[in-house]
């Protein structure tokens, strides 16, 4: 496997610049998971392409992804939103935040600039005023807690491996992502047939979505628009497994794996 160690200006100039989030990308993709932790189901993972939009001239995606866990679990309550406006380049430009708790909500906001800078709240529903409202200044551009996974998926290289900058929590942290070009056939309980796929894997240097950290395996779909199917995780409870459930794509369906 050939590794190669990316820059975050190396990230910004080599790989950015040859996606075309316009074929790969459309408005209403939606797609579900369902996690489990051993044989118990915990929740649900939807995420959902919602708008495309002009802004002082650049095209913006706008994605969501709602976290929930399901009724009567004694060991997780977990009700989530993020937010992330991310650019053709996959730059993110804005990323909300929100923590659904029993008496209120909290939430967190980035705004990023052009110029590097980004302007970061914190707060509560319930008060007017943010707990925190300040601005940090980063090298170059980061990818935030939910901009990632697209990344991810939209980078697809053969046999290389990425070091991803990221700004998460109020501080810069990396993914690393390992490629593999091997052919993989993958079940799951949505599809009756296997899926055709690649495999990722990598490690996490931070607490993102899920309580995700550390060490990942994923499948995304052997086609062009690399659709995560099934992933292995590491968050706050241990291991979990998370697999595709539902899917809204126009005129697709998950390729079928053949061995050629």
């Amino acid at each position: 496997m050939c590794f190669t160690q990316f820059t975050i200006a190396q990230t910004d100039r080599n790989v950015r610049k040859h996606i075309s989030l316009d074929k790969k990308l459309h408005i209403s993709d939606e797609f579900t998971y369902i996690a489990k932790y051993a044989f118990l189901k915990l929740g649900e993972l939807r995420i959902k392409v919602y708008a495309r939009d002009t802004v002082n001239e650049k095209v913006i995606y706008k994605s969501v992804a709602y976290i929930d866990s399901y009724e009567g679990l004694p060991f997780v309550d977990l009700h989530q939103t993020y937010e992330s406006w991310f650019d053709s380049s996959l730059r993110p430009i804005y990323f909300h935040a929100r923590m659904f708790h029993e008496n209120d909500t909290s939430y967190t906001k980035y705004y990023f600039k052009e110029d590097n800078q980004v302007h970061i709240l914190k707060g509560k529903s319930h008060e007017q005023k943010a707990s925190l409202d300040t601005v940090v200044y980063l090298e170059s551009s980061y990818q935030d807690g939910l901009s990632i996974l697209f990344f991810v998926r939209f980078n697809t290289k053969r046999n290389e491996s990425l070091v991803v900058p990221c700004f998460v929590n109020e501080d810069t942290a990396s993914t690393i992502v390992n490629y593999y070009s091997d052919q993989h056939d993958v079940s799951i309980d949505a599809i009756n047939y296997d899926v055709d796929c690649i495999k990722i894997d990598g490690e996490t240097m931070f607490t993102g979505i899920f309580g995700l950290s550390g060490y990942f395996e994923g499948w995304l779909t052997k086609d062009e628009y690399q659709v995560p199917v099934a992933a292995e995780l590491e968050v706050m409870i241990g291991h979990i497994s998370i697999e595709l459930m539902e899917w809204n794509k126009y005129k697709w369906q998950p390729p079928e794996f053949r061995n050629y």
